[in-house]
């Protein structure tokens, strides 16, 4: 699975205020960190931006390219950011993301084709986020017909169904998996991917890492291409190497309703039973769902 850093971002206390005044220390060795980590691309997170966007980006592009390598996910609403970051990637780069919201088709499309990027295709609307798989489905075929129209093939369109968080409402989630498993036939060619944390937000911080890694591997069961998760969490890499085939088979048997015996596992191993009847609907999510 492609592994995209989601760490350097505006809403971050310390690289938010680094971008901000210009200081590429931290981010730099957050770029490193990402790099020696394992991920596969470094996503550059300066939201709206609408006023110093257009020289924050490029600034940041050219900041990170001096420490890696790695490809770039340019992650803005902001098209003159998108534009500027574009024209100095030394690698392909991917534009994060272009929902259905006619501005943003308006404005970021031709940026993708004139650039050669690849683009993230988020599942949003004009009315909001889709309410099930179906609405999903709806969303995914319009978006990469719009994409095709202008120029851009499914093979350079990664769809991202958005992901909610865990303590919302579990159908959300389910439909998320269901939607991956279904993209091979409604967008041939097209790739996916997920904001992975989005699942733990409004958890406890020490807890958000178990929510992350599970969803990670239920989402890749269901098919998925690539998520955009936390470079700093090793096990999560370690998951995605193949390091922790025991664990991964052991979250299988819990979502092929296998009967599992908690006593007899670990204490850390029990932790990860008990999200994924969490994550599966199984049991109601509280702060308090590893003690249950």
């Amino acid at each position: 699975m492609i592994l995209i850093a989601e760490n350097i971002n505006i809403m971050s206390q310390a690289l938010g205020l680094a971008m901000k005044e210009r200081q590429s220390q931290l981010i730099q060795k957050m770029a490193i960190a990402a790099q020696q980590g394992g991920m596969d691309y470094i996503d550059l997170n300066i939201g709206p931006a609408k006023k110093t966007g257009a020289e924050m980006m490029p600034w940041l592009v050219e900041t990170v390219q001096q420490v890696s390598d790695l490809p770039l996910s340019l992650d803005t609403t902001n098209p003159d950011a998108i534009e500027a970051g574009l024209k100095l990637c030394k690698k392909r780069a991917l534009v994060n993301s272009v929902s259905l919201q006619p501005e943003r088709l308006e404005h970021i499309l031709p940026l993708v084709t004139r650039n050669k990027a690849e683009m993230i295709g988020l599942l949003w609307s004009a009315d909001g986020m889709p309410r099930d798989v179906n609405e999903k489905c709806m969303l995914a075929v319009d978006l990469v017909y719009k994409a095709n129209v202008a120029g851009v093939p499914n093979e350079d369109i990664w769809i991202d169904p958005v992901a909610t968080p865990v303590s919302g409402d579990i159908a959300k989630i389910k439909s998320c998996l269901e939607f991956l498993q279904m993209l091979p036939e409604i967008a041939p060619g097209c790739k996916s991917t997920v904001g992975l944390s989005n699942v733990s937000n409004g958890t406890p911080t020490p807890l958000r890492p178990y929510l992350n890694r599970v969803f990670m591997v239920m989402l890749e069961r269901a098919g998925i291409y690539s998520v955009i998760a936390d470079a700093l969490d090793t096990e999560l890499q370690h998951i995605n190497s193949g390091e922790k085939a025991d664990l991964v088979k052991l979250i299988h048997k819990v979502l092929d309703g296998e009967d599992i015996d908690v006593k007899s596992l670990s204490e850390e191993e029990s932790k990860y039973v008990k999200t994924v009847r969490v994550l599966n609907g199984e049991a109601l999510y509280s702060h308090s769902w590893l003690e249950a």
